[in-house]
C-alpha cells in the first residue's frame, strides 16, 4: 500500500522542498548577478572606447545653419561634410583664444601679459562674447606658437626655434589654470610638416591639445622667413589632417580641431582638394591685419568664398589700431559676417 512521504515525513519534506527552492532562487540569482556584470563591463569598456560626449547630429546641422547667417550663394554651411567623431568642439562652442610665445612679449597677448592678467583681459573677452551671442557659448583657450620662424638659419639652416618642453608645459599649465583648451601653433620656415609634427606628438595626444599650422611661415622657395608670405597647397593641409585622424583613432581621443592661418589668395592652393575627416575639424583663420573694412575684405575675398569647413577671425590689438578709425572690430560686429565665425584669436 502507497503511503504519502509527505503525511508520513512532513518535516523532511519540507526540509528538502526547501533546499530544492534555496538552490533554484540561488542558481537565478547568481545568474542574474552575472548578467549585470555582463551588462556592467559591456559600458565600462564602451566608455573607455568613447568616454567622450556623443555628438547630437540634429544640434550640429542645427547650428552650421546658424553660423552660414542666412548665406543664399550655397557656399555655406559647406555641403556633404561629416558628422563629428565624439568629443566634437564645434559649433557646439566659439573658441576664444589669446595667441603667443612666452619668450617674447611682441608675438601677442599670451607672452605679453603675466598669467593672472592674461586670463583677467581673457575672462572679459569671453563674457563679452557670450553676451554679443547667446546661441553658441564661448569658452577659453591658448594658442601657443610651439614651433617659431627665426630670422637666423639655426644649426640645420631650416630657420626655426623649437621651443622647449619646458615652455610647452607652461603653456598647458596657464591654460590649466582656468580649465581652457589649447592649441600648439607651428611655423615650419624652411622645415616641413613631415619633420616638426612627431616632435608635438606626445602633446597632441593629450585629448585637449589641438593643432595650428600657419601658411605665411611655410618657405618652399628656400627665402627667409618674414621676407615673403608662404604658402600651404592642400596636400600640406591633408597631410597635417591625416596626422591628427590617426591619432585619434589609435588613442580613443576626442574630435581634434586644427586652425589653418589664412590672409592673402597664394596661402592656400587648391582648397577644394582638402579632405575633411569625421576626426579632425577644420577652422580656416582670417589672420590679416588692419583697418576694420580692409579685414572685412579679406574675410569676403579669401574665406567666404572659398568654404572648407569652418572659419576663424583674428584680432590685433595693436596692429589693427594703426589705421584709421584706430580700433578693434567687435563681437556685435563680427556676428554680422557670413559665416559667422566659430573660432576668435587675439593677438
Amino acid at each position: 500500500m502507497k503511503r504519502n512521504l509527505f503525511l508520513l515525513y512532513p518535516s523532511v519534506c519540507l526540509c528538502i522542498l526547501f533546499t530544492a527552492c534555496s538552490q533554484a532562487d540561488s542558481k537565478t540569482e547568481q545568474k542574474k548577478s552575472a548578467k549585470i556584470d555582463s551588462i556592467n563591463k559591456k559600458i565600462a569598456t564602451e566608455k573607455v572606447q568613447n568616454p567622450y560626449q556623443p555628438v547630437d547630429s540634429a544640434k550640429y546641422f542645427q547650428l552650421q545653419k546658424y553660423l552660414a547667417n542666412g548665406d543664399t550663394t550655397g557656399k555655406w554651411p559647406v555641403k556633404n561634410q561629416p558628422l563629428p567623431v565624439n568629443g566634437a568642439v564645434l559649433p557646439f562652442h566659439r573658441i576664444i583664444a589669446y595667441y603667443g610665445n612666452l619668450y617674447s612679449k611682441k608675438m601677442g597677448a599670451l607672452g605679453e601679459y603675466a598669467p593672472k592678467e592674461m586670463w583677467t583681459m581673457l575672462n572679459k573677452e569671453v563674457a563679452h562674447w557670450n553676451k554679443a551671442d547667446s546661441v553658441i557659448k564661448a569658452i577659453p583657450a591658448i594658442h601657443y606658437i610651439a614651433t617659431v620662424a627665426s630670422g637666423t638659419p639655426g644649426k640645420d639652416n631650416f630657420y626655426i626655434n623649437r621651443m622647449p618642453d619646458s615652455q610647452i608645459d607652461s603653456a598647458l599649465a596657464i591654460a590649466k589654470m582656468h580649465n581652457a583648451i589649447v592649441f600648439l601653433d607651428v611655423q615650419v620656415a624652411l622645415s616641413n610638416l613631415k619633420n616638426e609634427l612627431p616632435r608635438l606628438e606626445k602633446y597632441l595626444k593629450l585629448p585637449n591639445v589641438h593643432l595650428g599650422i600657419d601658411p605665411e611661415f611655410s618657405m618652399k622657395t628656400g627665402a627667409k622667413p618674414g621676407t615673403k608670405i608662404g604658402t600651404y597647397d592642400a596636400a600640406d593641409i591633408n597631410y597635417a589632417s591625416d596626422y591628427l585622424t590617426k591619432l585619434v583613432k589609435e588613442n580613443n581621443l576626442p574630435c581634434k580641431i586644427l586652425i589653418i592661418h589664412r590672409f592673402t589668395q597664394g596661402m592656400v592652393t587648391n582648397y577644394k582638394n582638402i579632405k575633411l575627416h569625421k576626426e579632425v575639424q577644420m577652422v580656416m583663420n582670417m589672420d590679416g591685419w588692419g583697418e576694420p573694412e580692409l579685414k572685412k575684405g579679406t574675410y569676403r575675398h579669401y574665406l567666404f568664398k572659398e568654404p572648407v569647413q569652418f572659419v576663424g577671425f583674428k584680432l590685433f590689438y595693436k596692429n589693427d589700431l594703426k589705421k584709421a578709425p584706430n580700433r578693434l572690430l567687435t563681437p556685435e560686429e563680427i556676428l554680422k559676417l557670413t559665416p559667422k565665425p566659430i573660432y576668435i584669436q587675439y593677438q
